[in-house]
């Protein structure tokens, strides 16, 4: 029997699925941003002519999964599943995209790991023969997930420096089990980890517990350490969760170096006040979909660890007094 797991939590496929086309499409904002001319497409607003932010999230999920398909010059008949996820309750955009692209649909929820979650289940999908291709996408709306998760956007209240600003955008790929491009080489899924944070504007502290112990995982089960990678890019640390995963990794041993980057940190500049930078399920999937997918097809990195971060609470847990607890997934993509 070919075992795919590689020690506690690392699975290494035995033909790496690979990545045939990608697209993302972001709001403005991230459109201003140093990230700009990396992404598919630019809405002008956050509407974009529809008549609310959950249906402006749902649309720009189904512009970004049809870019995917169509510059993978695939029939649609010749994908066998539809992989998506967002923030909202019961995972309502991806739900309503799902109605318009009509494919078998798997829907995932991984708060902001959704992406390289997907990633990894796409990838066990196709490894493991039970499908040929499929398709990806995950998204986020700025304005859709302050109603939900925190306050009205028209109160106007007060951010915490440690906040993070909600990506709107929509990242998406599609996964083939026979093709030419980057492929996805390792998984390796992480737990969830609670450190007892209840600070919903510090999300990067509640996360960066489950990302370094999830590199952790990584290094030993495959016997690897971080210069073995170009890049290193966990999903939505910020600024304070990504120099809390570096303290926490330092102190069990591992230097990270200039390659751990944040694709929350890369997206956004200073002057775009966004406090701790960028967050939601779009972060990870438009930086990896756009700037990391066009750097790995130009050689330009060789081996890439995407690290998706996830804070895995609800209004509910959060009415209830309880905590933060955190997850991390990561991917292993190589030109």
């Amino acid at each position: 029997m070919d075992l795919r797991r590689k020690g506690n939590q690392t699975v290494v496929f035995a033909n790496p699925p690979v990545i045939l086309a990608s697209y993302a499409v972001v709001g403005p904002k991230e459109g201003q941003g140093p990230l700009g001319k990396t992404f598919s497409n630019v809405w002008k607003d956050q509407l974009n002519g529809e008549k609310s932010w959950e249906l402006a999230e749902s649309k720009m999920l189904q512009e970004a999964l049809q870019g995917s398909i169509d510059q993978s010059g695939l029939a649609k008949e010749q994908i066998d599943f539809l992989l998506a996820g967002d923030l909202l309750n019961q995972i309502v955009s991806s739900n309503l995209a799902a109605r318009q692209i009509a494919l078998p649909f798997i829907g995932v929820y991984g708060a902001c790991s959704t992406m390289a979650l997907s990633l990894a289940l796409g990838s066990m999908l196709i490894d493991g023969g039970f499908a040929q291709n499929v398709l990806i996408g995950v998204s986020s709306h700025h304005d859709t997930a302050e109603r939900q998760f925190r306050l009205p956007t028209e109160q106007g209240s007060q951010r915490a420096m440690s906040a993070q600003w909600t990506v709107t955008g929509a990242g998406s790929v599609l996964l083939g089990k026979q093709g030419a491009g980057p492929r996805i080489t390792a998984a390796t899924l992480g737990r969830v980890i609670d450190y007892g944070e209840t600070d919903a504007n510090n999300m990067g502290a509640a996360m960066a517990p489950a990302v370094a112990d999830t590199i952790l995982n990584h290094f030993q089960d495959l016997q690897r350490k971080a210069q073995d990678y170009d890049l290193i890019a966990s999903g939505d640390l910020g600024t304070v969760g990504l120099a809390l995963a570096a303290e926490v990794l330092k102190q069990s041993g591992l230097e990270m170096g200039t390659g751990f980057t944040d694709c929350g940190v890369r997206i956004f500049d200073a002057s775009q006040d966004v406090h701790a930078g960028a967050s939601g399920c779009a972060c990870s999937a438009v930086v990896f979909a756009g700037e990391l997918m066009q750097k790995l097809k130009a050689g330009e990195l060789k081996r890439v660890m995407l690290v998706g971060s996830g804070a895995l609470h609800s209004p509910t847990s959060a009415m209830q007094g309880e905590s933060i607890p955190g997850i991390g997934h990561a991917v292993v993509i190589e030109a």
